[in-house]
Order: structure tokens, then sequence, then C-alpha cells
């Protein structure tokens, strides 16, 4: 088929809501002729018949409701596109995030909660490494990533990193493991579930180095989601920020260790600066 005219659509559009060839072309500002030959035009790209003609009236063909049908939703995303450029459209874009794999379900859920069931918003979610998701974010395919650190200098952009949140970290198991007169005790004497490579990897490191501990760990893991379904199945106590586990310390299942480890896990939402945010950005990142 030849390339499509959207001229002649949109001609066809036009009439197809009016169902006067007349009335149309007065409305255009064309001759009734000039306008058939648009319509006739289009017909013969397409290769079928759009209007069937009932006395004054036309009526669509089942060809012609399949193309009025597109032809909306063409010419609709057009206008939205024109009003999101002018900042004047009422619908929103889906909202576009991206968070790292590792990251915790309970606190993504939870940076989208003033989103939740509104009827009127997408949200198209992609989690990934990090370089994969700021690569992303780079190149405008999303709206803003979910992580526990700043992005890297190294990986260039004009990258903003919003700090919103910031957890303690602690000890979090079945209550049989907690009864642990100390801190040196329970971390010499439990199986431990731990994350790798991360802020609360390095700082759990450091507290069992200064405690002088060497500590049984039971699983090194890089998913928040796993670190929580090893501590419910008691293979040993997690070390997580407490929203890891919320629904489990919530209806009794785990409990949380009574001492402080001096941990804290900052948690970011990334943008990157451009013409045209997404309107609902600014309300999530400065809550």
């Amino acid at each position: 088929m030849d390339t499509l005219n959207y001229h002649h659509l949109r001609y066809f559009r036009e009439v197809a809501h009016e169902g006067n060839l007349t009335r149309t072309a007065e409305r255009v500002n064309l001759s009734q002729s000039a306008l058939s030959s648009q319509i006739r035009t289009l017909e013969e790209r397409l290769g079928h018949a759009l209007f069937e003609r009932t006395g004054r009236q036309l009526r669509l063909t089942e060809v012609g409701r399949i193309v009025l049908d597109h032809a909306d939703r063409i010419f609709g995303t057009g206008e939205e596109l024109v009003a999101t450029l002018k900042r004047t459209g009422a619908a929103l874009p889906p909202l576009r995030l991206g968070a790292l794999s590792t990251l915790s379900r309970n606190f993504q859920l939870n940076f989208l909660r003033p989103l939740l069931g509104a009827q009127d918003i997408d949200i198209i979610l992609k989690s990934g490494s990090a370089g994969v998701l700021f690569e992303a974010l780079k190149s405008l395919a999303l709206d803003v990533v979910l992580t526990t650190e700043p992005p890297s200098s190294l990986l260039g952009g004009d990258f903003t990193a919003h700090r919103i949140a910031e957890q303690s970290v602690g000890i979090h198991g079945t209550p049989a493991r907690l009864r642990h007169e100390s801190l040196r005790d329970l971390l010499a004497s439990e199986p431990l579930i731990v994350p790798t490579e991360s802020s609360i990897r390095t700082g759990f490191e450091s507290l069992i180095a200064r405690l002088g501990v060497t500590p049984r760990i039971a699983a090194d893991v890089d998913d928040m989601a796993m670190v929580r379904l090893l501590a419910r199945e008691d293979m040993g106590l997690a070390i997580a920020p407490a929203v890891v586990l919320a629904d489990e310390i919530s209806s009794g299942l785990l409990e949380t260790a009574p001492f402080d480890l001096e941990i804290v896990e900052s948690f970011y939402a990334v943008t990157v600066r451009r013409s045209f945010p997404h309107p609902l950005l600014a309300g999530l990142v400065s809550r």
C-alpha cells in the first residue's frame, strides 16, 4: 500500500463524524467535489469503500468503521502530543518507573501508594541492574529510577538523586532465634541472611569487625525479596531494613532484635534533567 496521506484521513474523519458531505465541505472550507475527491483517493489507497449512500446520508461501511476507529486514535494521540508540549492536556502520560531488581518490593509499593487506585494513571514498572536503568533514564525511556545508591559520576548524564527515605537496618527473625542477651552473642550464635555488595553489607562488615565476631553466614543474597522469604522459612536472621519484612513483623511471624546496629540504608529516586518531566514526579520525590 502507498504511504497513507493523513490529510485524506482527516477529511474522511470529519465526514464520518458529520455524516453529511455538504456540511463538512462548508466547515473545512473545501468544495464538495474536492472533498469527495479526497475521500475517493483514500478509498483507492485502502482498496475498500468507506461509505455507502442512503438517500442524502452517508453511512460507514464495516471497513469505514474500522478506519474511523484508527483515525480517532491517531488524531487523538496527536492532540495529546500537542497538549503535552504546551502543558495543557488533561490526560496524563504513563509513569515509567525503573527499580533496582534487589530493591524491597514493600518500599516500591510505598513509593507508588499515592497513585494506587487512580483511574487515569498508568504505571509501567521495569526492574534491572543500576547500569541498565540509569542508561534508560538518560535516554528518557524512564521517568525515574528507585535505588539505594546514587548514580556514579562516571555514568555521565544530568542526574539528580532525591533522597526520599532512610531506614535503620536491624536484625529480624523468628522469636526463638532472638533470645540472646547481647548483640555479640546473637551474631556469634545464629545463622545470618545478609545482602551482598550493598551499603548494608558494608555496614555489617564494619559491625562484626568492631565486635570481633566471626558470624555464620547462612545465605548471601542479592535480592531483598529472597531475604524476606528465607527469614520466613527460618533459615536464619535477616540483616535488613524493617520495611523489607513489614508484613511478617506486623503479623508477629517475625520480630526485630532490640539492638542498634548503627547501620542506615538510604533510598533514592533518581531523575534526569528534562524540559518536560512527568507531571506527577515532583509530588512523588518531594514527600
